[in-house]
């Protein structure tokens, strides 16, 4: 296999090469024991000699100087695993290395196994992601001015005379994702290994929906269960009647995913809690309070799932933190006095086109590419994803 298998050392060079993507994942003790938890020391090689795009087995198989009968068994583990996505087209299987967040991380949590031990991952993860608040793993992910994700907005609490795209609406992005499967919430099953159960009473279950090409791979490798299109709505319904907030891709065209966040467990939400106000893109509307009709009763601050409410306003009524909201409308329904309501933001955030435009921007943000190398990674990603489209037979 070579020399370099089976050295405690691997684990470095496999940081490095995480830390070439969008968001990488800041050195520390706790990420190593993540890793070495997650990588076997085979597995860290081979992951540190991936490239940045799609590579078939011969390309691995060059790169890591493993001859590919030994290799392809060990690439079928690591994405069983969920460490990588494989890709087939015409009889032909192109390997991706997955990102520490959003990718393996989430994966890990996202089936009940008992081929990693969970309860301490879900330890040092916690550890690692709040260990620095104004640093390390919170600043890579949320200290940007392209956020990763963007709020939804209840398209049932939208004023008549303002209209909601269909990128903005849950519902417009799952029908016409043409493919979507549901699985367990990797936040509320990493909590539920903390002890910490969901203060809203959201299940672990049947919450987490994947859309496209995306769902297809956590089908094919046991993350999550196919659903039909009725199904994925009635999980979106299911979730605005528990008041949680739902968060897509920051992208118009063919969003991966729908999480559906609670304050307590969901890590998206507490990043802005923790300061990064920004760190989810909000969606166009902005919550706006009527004091004439507010009798201060605390129900909107105790739904809000990011603390924009607060009470002690003038003549007690709520206060809301226009800079803080995400415009989600998670609170609207539990109003009796119909004094909540939605307006247009005068600035609204707009998602970029697509993922490699994240990609794109994210990169050369961070000081991680330059506009040629993102060219050359723009035509292969590309490439890879029309050919996943067609074997898929998705639109």
């Amino acid at each position: 296999m070579g020399h370099h298998v089976g050295s405690k050392s691997s684990i470095i060079p496999l940081i490095d090469r995480l830390n070439k993507y969008p968001v990488g994942l800041p050195d520390s003790e706790k990420l190593r024991q993540i890793l070495a938890l997650l990588f076997s020391e085979a597995e860290a090689y081979i992951a540190s000699r991936f490239p940045l795009q799609e590579a078939t087995l011969a390309e691995l198989a060059k790169a890591t100087r493993i001859v590919a009968a030994e290799l392809q068994p060990q690439l079928e583990q690591m994405a069983e695993k969920g460490l990588l996505i494989d890709l087939c087209y015409q009889g032909q299987t192109y390997y991706l290395l997955m990102p520490g967040l959003i990718g393996f991380f989430e994966f890990s949590f996202m089936k009940v196994r008992d081929d990693l031990p969970q309860a301490e991952l879900a330890r040092l993860m916690h550890e690692y992601l709040y260990a620095n608040p104004q640093g390390g793993m919170a600043k890579e992910f949320f200290d940007s001015k392209i956020p990763l994700t963007r709020t939804l907005v209840y398209d049932d609490q939208v004023p008549v005379s303002s209209t909601v795209t269909s990128y903005e609406n849950a519902r417009s992005i799952v029908e016409q994702a043409g493919y979507g499967a549901v699985g367990i919430c990797y936040c509320r099953h990493k909590k539920q290994h903390l002890q910490q159960p969901c203060e809203k009473g959201a299940p672990m279950e049947g919450t987490c929906i994947s859309l496209g090409s995306a769902a297809k791979f956590l089908v094919r490798r046991g993350f999550a269960e196919q659903q039909s299109t009725e199904q994925l709505l009635a999980i979106i319904d299911r979730s605005r009647q528990l008041g949680l907030t739902q968060i897509t891709d920051n992208i118009r065209e063919k969003p991966a995913f729908i999480c559906n966040c609670c304050s307590c467990c969901c890590e998206l939400l507490t990043g802005v809690k923790m300061g990064y106000r920004d760190g989810i893109g909000k969606s166009p509307f902005l919550l706006q309070l009527d004091p004439e009709r507010c009798n201060g009763c605390g129900r909107c601050i105790a739904a809000c799932n990011v603390a924009a409410l607060q009470a002690g306003g003038e003549n007690q009524v709520v206060r809301v933190d226009e800079q803080l909201c995400l415009g989600c409308a998670a609170c609207l329904p539990v109003c009796k006095q119909d004094a909540l309501i939605l307006v247009e933001r005068k600035q609204q955030h707009r998602p970029l086109k697509n993922r490699t435009e994240l990609m794109k921007k994210r990169l050369l943000e961070r000081g991680r590419a330059t506009p040629f190398v993102i060219s050359g990674m723009k035509k292969k990603l590309k490439k890879l994803v029309i050919k996943s489209a067609r074997e898929m037979k998705i639109p």
